[in-house]
């Protein structure tokens, strides 16, 4: 294709002129357009490139199916999945080099799903009145999504909601114009990791692993990027995975809105990927900075990290808990896994005269891992805090075992 073209996904029986506005505004910067109808009651002004009866069939459904359940979740989850399904093969033939798709709820929990269906590096942009907002758990989330509030859109056209739509048409637009998809030329190490100052093994071991001619991504495991991060590895994205860094599971398990979803430690480990893991920071647990903090953590002392996310500590029986759900996640794994258990701490903080140095709390962990880390999973404990370079060697020493047995990819 000589231009980019945009694929415009939406209800156009309610939407008509919201969307047509959209797709006018991408052909006036020269693009092409692709459009999609997701409507099941009515029907378009003028017939669209992808009717709904297309959609609906690729869902091995049919509209009148879907109006026959009486129920519009059912159907709009018709849609959802012919949706999904045509985008996808769009892709594939490349046939469009991004999408933007508009809606309410309804329309924003239909886009979460065909933004799913493409690959990381694909311009997604989701104009939608609940962007930004909490109704979105985070594993609906794609890597590389955007999204734009739908101001003043409600209903109609109006001089607000265009501010809103002319945005989203340029910037997917100039995505598809700008994007450089990922290489894939060297085979990707995924890691996991929280800033510098408090876990620093990615600084030793990124440099060891491109010096072995391997990729490395690395991925802040505030929620989002745990997120991104397991959405990669259930797409077979990585070759091995570090995953060294685990607050995430500890809010998962306490109830905090800073989590990755219900599939964080799973999807490497469906994909037959090898990992190497470790309880990094795995004795904090986060909390967003406007959260109630849960009743039975409210007598412990909080530190505000900022103004959006304030820590504290696990007890010992919560931190026992993390090393039981670690073993059940990890005990379903298609490939090996190494689990490195570092007995002098696992986050700068937690060092002797740190803030959150507990090490009753840190020998009840160690003892429970000793515990549930058992065959297939193997435990291996490494005399050292987690930010040594004592830490760093292990990992490499295993990493590079792997690497001679072929476990770990070399291309």
């Amino acid at each position: 294709m000589t231009e980019s073209t945009i694929l415009v996904v939406g209800t156009y029986d309610t939407k008509d002129d919201e969307l047509n506005y959209i797709e006018t505004c991408i052909t006036a910067q020269g693009g092409r357009t692709l459009s999609m109808d997701v409507s099941v009651l009515g029907d378009p002004s003028s017939a669209c490139d992808i009717s709904k009866h297309d959609v609906a069939a690729a869902a091995s459904s049919s509209i009148q199916a879907a109006i026959d359940s009486g129920d519009e979740n059912h159907a709009m989850q018709i849609m959802a999945r012919g949706a999904s399904e045509l985008t996808a093969k769009l892709h594939s033939e490349n046939r469009i080099n991004g999408v933007i798709i508009l809606g309410g709820t309804m329309g924003t929990d239909l886009a979460l799903d065909v933004c799913q269906s493409l690959p990381l590096g694909v311009p997604k942009y989701v104009v939608s009145t609940v962007s930004f907002s909490p109704l979105i758990p985070a594993d609906r989330l794609s890597p590389d999504i955007q999204m734009i509030l739908w101001a003043g859109g409600l209903y109609g056209l109006n001089s607000v909601c265009k501010a809103s739509l002319s945005q989203a048409a340029g910037a997917v637009l100039g995505a598809a114009r700008a994007v450089e998809p990922p290489a894939m030329d060297k085979p990707v190490i995924g890691m996991t990791s929280l800033g510098s100052s408090c876990l620093s093994y990615m600084k030793l071991l990124k440099p060891a692993l491109e010096e072995r001619g391997y990729e490395v991504a690395i991925f802040h495991a505030t929620g989002m990027g745990g997120m991104a991060f397991e959405k990669i590895a259930s797409q077979g994205g990585f070759a091995c995975v570090m995953d060294f860094a685990l607050p995430e599971l500890g809010n998962l398990l306490a109830g905090s809105v800073i989590n990755a979803g219900e599939d964080r430690l799973l999807n490497a480990g469906r994909q037959g990927i090898p990992q190497l893991v470790a309880p990094g920071c795995l004795d904090l647990i986060d909390f967003a900075g406007w959260q109630d903090i849960p009743e039975q953590y409210s007598d412990r002392p909080f530190h505000a990290h900022n103004r959006l996310i304030k820590s504290s500590g696990l007890n010992d029986e919560e931190r026992r808990e993390t090393a039981r759900e670690m073993a059940k996640r990890l005990s379903g794994s298609q490939a090996p896994v190494n689990v490195f258990l570092p007995l002098k701490g696992v986050e700068e903080w937690d060092k002797p005269g740190e803030p959150a140095h507990d090490p009753e709390a840190l020998a009840a962990f160690i003892d429970e891992s000793r515990k549930v880390f058992t065959a297939p999973i193997h435990l291996t404990e490494v005399n050292a805090h987690i930010n040594d370079q004592e830490f760093t060697d292990a990992v490499l020493a295993c990493f590079d075992e792997w690497v001679a047995s072929g476990i770990v990819k070399t291309s």
